[in-house]
């Protein structure tokens, strides 16, 4: 039995919403909305959006895993129109969130901003911190992460911390002996040279070896804005780590772009097909671009 699980990621959702820098100010919020108004709204299109959460509602998965930053200088006044285009989706069991670097920009109180979007980031495994969370769907494990800090002028670096971490050990031991497909899910690349220095997450080392040790079917992440293929190797086994484009992009240069990952079990093995879907305009929507089995390019 077939379990598909779409991902998408780096939202940005505009356009920012009016008096957003100047609500519960703050400088670097001030800042960033000045980049969005002459740079980044330029290459974020709300109906890029749009045209891709229709797409992923028309191919039907099983579930969907939106990894971060879904607003964009973590202004009070954006997250209550994110919940509103994630409600689309559907009931909050049907869509995962971890939260991304704009989504922290700035310290924002929290149930103003990601407490609003809570019901799409809680577990259903006793004894569960906030993060990780493990959201169980047949024999698939949705493994959610946060990656996302505060940080101060020109960084957008992220940090799990050693609780986090050593919680994440604990369950992918967990899942792997209860026979689950463990597929984590992290805003911020999780392996070391994937990101530049003050875009990268400080513990990927730290990260890198709890995922050697316990192990993990699939790693799926963001925030670079590109398509993206890299493995860990962990002597056993080779981990998938894969990255999708913003979901927004209009661009030609990298655009919007999202994945279906389509998991089965054959013959005592974990088998996964991914299935790219990129936006190429107006005219013709998002289409398949490429479409490989991960165990076949490992």
């Amino acid at each position: 039995m077939s379990f598909s699980v779409a991902h998408f990621s780096d939202l940005h959702l505009g356009p920012l919403p009016q008096g957003a820098a100047l609500h519960d100010f703050r400088t670097k919020r001030l800042l960033g909305a000045l980049s969005w108004h002459y740079r980044r709204k330029k290459l974020h299109d709300p109906k890029v959006a749009d045209a891709l959460r229709v797409d992923i509602l028309n191919s039907k998965p099983d579930h969907i895993a939106f990894t971060g930053d879904g607003v964009n200088i973590a202004s009070p006044k954006e997250f209550p129109l994110l919940l509103k285009w994630i409600e689309h989706f559907g009931a909050a069991d049907f869509l995962s969130y971890i939260p991304g670097n704009h989504d922290t920009y700035v310290k924002t109180a929290y149930e103003k901003s990601l407490g609003l979007i809570e019901p799409y980031m809680r577990g259903d495994m006793r004894g569960e911190q906030q993060f990780p969370y493990v959201r169980l769907r047949r024999n698939v494990a949705l493994i959610g992460l946060n990656s996302a800090i505060p940080r101060g002028f020109h960084s957008a670096e992220g940090r799990l911390g050693n609780a986090q971490r050593e919680a994440l050990r604990a369950r992918l031991v967990e899942l792997k002996n209860k026979g689950f497909y463990r597929l984590v899910m992290i805003h911020h690349p999780p392996a070391i040279g994937i990101a530049t220095r003050y875009r990268s997450l400080i513990d990927a080392p730290e990260l890198m070896a709890v995922l050697a040790e316990a192990g993990a079917e699939l790693v799926i992440h963001g925030h670079n804005h590109r398509r993206e293929m890299n493995w860990l190797e962990t002597g056993a086994s080779r981990i998938p780590l894969i990255g999708v484009p913003s979901a927004s992009m209009a661009s030609p240069h990298h655009p919007a772009e999202w994945n279906l990952y389509s998991i089965t079990r054959n013959g005592g093995r974990w088998q996964t097909q991914v299935s790219m879907r990129s936006w190429l305009g107006t005219a013709q929507g998002f289409q398949t671009v490429g479409t490989f089995m991960l165990d076949e390019v490992a």
